[in-house]
């Protein structure tokens, strides 16, 4: 499976279901496993400034392939990734990032989302991807 604009939409639809769900404005982008815009959604009334950090977020989960949230902990003062969020033309490393990996446990894209808290923006990432698979990769070594 890869990502295509049918599923792209697909994982979009369910994640502004679940930002009004939760009574917010989000903008979504998927990316596919190389890291190019596969689709974007900006709900109304969504931050503009949101468009940027949902685009990078979802480019930082496919780069290193994990959830953002995760690199955020590993990039902090005195971590091993200290810094790494000026990489890459830009990084995002706080939650709302997350691969999207098929159930063969491929890792076939990612989704970004930002226009609230890093858990609204978290949950609303989470009921995307989920609508293609999951976001969880398997064990490997180097994952902590």
């Amino acid at each position: 499976m890869h990502i295509t604009i049918e599923n792209a939409a697909k994982a979009i639809e369910e994640a502004i279901r679940k930002a009004r769900e939760i009574d917010t404005f989000m903008c979504i982008a998927i990316v596919d496993s190389g890291a190019d815009l596969k689709a974007f959604h900006r709900m109304d009334d969504a931050w503009v400034g949101s468009i940027d950090i949902a685009i990078k977020k979802a480019k930082t989960a496919v780069f290193f392939g994990m959830p953002t949230g995760e690199i955020g902990k590993l990039s902090q003062p005195g971590k091993p990734l200290y810094g790494i969020e000026h990489s890459n033309q830009g990084l995002i490393t706080f939650p709302g990032g997350l691969p999207i990996v098929d159930k063969d446990g491929v890792m076939i894209g990612a989704i970004g989302v930002s226009g609230s808290s890093v858990e609204n923006d978290h949950a609303v990432a989470t009921a995307g991807a989920q609508a293609l698979g999951t976001w969880e990769l398997p064990a490997h070594p180097w994952r902590t």
